[in-house]
């Protein structure tokens, strides 16, 4: 699936305070349990042996800010890239885990494709599809959250979120609109699984002051029985298209219990 052609973002100063509010903004409260995080990238500095990256995923300087910092760029902005990356740390998956980011896509208007936070037992070379395959595209055994930023004919719009099973975004076994703008501005992900219910739980927020939490997404699953194993990979893919989008994730961190 091919996303449309894009024009320009507006000029280089909205984008410079869209990046200042990322470095400043902070991420929902979440359950941690007093336990130390299993993956913790407050930037990505220093993340070089601990992330296997594929395709056009990389480590960068974040730019159009003072307080430049390392960030994961997914893809830089081109046509028809795909790209991964990998914790070499593996989850457990039969027990609970939280996952919280922070998120800027951003570049051309209308941009394209989005990301995806994504469980996997296929590999830390994983690397699926560009365009509406969002970088994960054929990677099986897979869970994965989309943030779609483009409306292929499957979607219900250009924004919204998904939950999708076996790396098939042709089939979205949840999908809801998203409250916040997905595109365009800065905003953190949480991705909450309890393995008691065998329940997946997605919230979005925006980094401005004042805002709120929202519940986006609710998914009934046996995770371990859907990825085939005890343990898996956990990182993001994320693609474009024919519309481009530079796609960064800011700070990673994972609250869980390693394989």
């Amino acid at each position: 699936m091919l996303s449309s052609r894009s024009s320009r973002l507006a000029r280089g100063g909205l984008i410079a305070a869209l990046a200042l509010s990322i470095a400043g903004g902070g991420a929902p409260a979440y359950a941690a349990g007093g336990d130390d995080p299993l993956i913790n990238y407050p930037t990505f500095r220093g993340a070089a042996r601990n992330l296997d990256r594929n395709g056009s995923a990389d480590l960068i300087l974040s730019s159009g800010d003072k307080a430049r910092q390392k960030i994961l760029r997914l893809t830089p902005g081109g046509f028809r890239q795909s790209g991964s990356a990998w914790s070499t740390t593996k989850l457990d998956v039969t027990r609970s885990f939280e996952s919280t980011f922070k998120v800027y896509l951003h570049h051309f208007r209308p941009g394209a494709d989005g990301i995806a936070f994504v469980v996997q037992t296929e590999g830390p070379r994983a690397l699926g599809g560009w365009g509406g395959g969002l970088g994960y595209r054929g990677i099986k055994p897979s869970l994965a959250v989309e943030f779609d930023i483009y409306q292929n004919s499957n979607d219900p719009s250009r924004n919204h979120l998904a939950v999708v099973l076996g790396g098939n975004p042709d089939y979205q076994d949840e999908t809801a609109e998203s409250p916040i703008p997905l595109y365009g501005k800065p905003f953190t992900a949480r991705v909450n699984y309890d393995a008691d219910e065998q329940m997946l739980r997605v919230y979005v927020r925006a980094l401005n002051a004042g805002s709120t939490e929202h519940l986006v997404l609710r998914h009934e699953i046996d995770l371990a029985d859907h990825v085939e194993d005890s343990e898996a990979w956990v990182g993001f893919t994320g693609s474009t298209g024919t519309g481009l989008s530079k796609q960064d994730i800011y700070s990673w961190n994972v609250q869980g219990s390693g394989a």
